[in-house]
């Protein structure tokens, strides 16, 4: 009750304030129009903290607005139609199959990383072999294909992963 008279004793100097005009015999004229300000109490909600087997819904108290934060995951594959191909059709669905399988690629390495492993053969202070190889290993569900573009023999395709917070810390918790 303490809070709502503050506040509205606040409110009202704040809008003295703003009326507050000067007279043209510089004597201060004070208009005041009237203000309807109205505030409710808070509702006290009621908290079920309890998880109900029959429907297995986590309670209430534990759902808040992090659960609403979304990782979103953009890539753009890439794939080359073969030059040897029965029909333009034909080339068409190689080469987006082709960008698909690459931007699922570029999903997984964004998503879990990637492992990397080298050699170099050196023979008389001179690099004879250098070999690099790279290895992804993730499973991605659930990604969306956004946009298809087949342009002078490529095709582009852009997809998309949504996580939400939780997926997505599990995902970095077990890198």
């Amino acid at each position: 009750m303490k809070k709502i008279l503050v506040v509205s004793a606040l409110l009202s100097a704040i809008l003295m304030a703003r009326e507050m005009k000067v007279d043209t015999n510089h004597q201060q004229v004070i208009v005041v129009e009237p203000v309807v300000v109205t505030v409710q109490a808070p509702v006290a909600e009621k908290e079920n903290t309890h998880v109900c087997p029959s429907n297995m819904q986590e309670p209430l108290a534990q759902k808040g607005t992090d659960s609403y934060k979304m990782v979103r995951i953009n890539v753009v594959g890439q794939g080359v139609a073969p030059t040897m191909t029965s029909s333009p059709a034909q080339a068409y669905a190689l080469a987006k199959r082709a960008a698909i399988a690459d931007a699922y690629r570029l999903l997984a390495e964004k998503v879990k990383g990637v492992r990397i492993e080298g050699s170099d053969k050196i023979k008389n202070m001179m690099v004879q072999r250098s070999e690099i190889r790279t290895f992804v290993d993730a499973v991605i569900a659930q990604a969306e294909i956004i946009e298809t573009v087949f342009k002078d023999g490529l095709c582009e395709v852009e997809m998309e992963l949504n996580l939400n917070e939780k997926q997505w810390n599990s995902i970095l918790a077990s890198r």
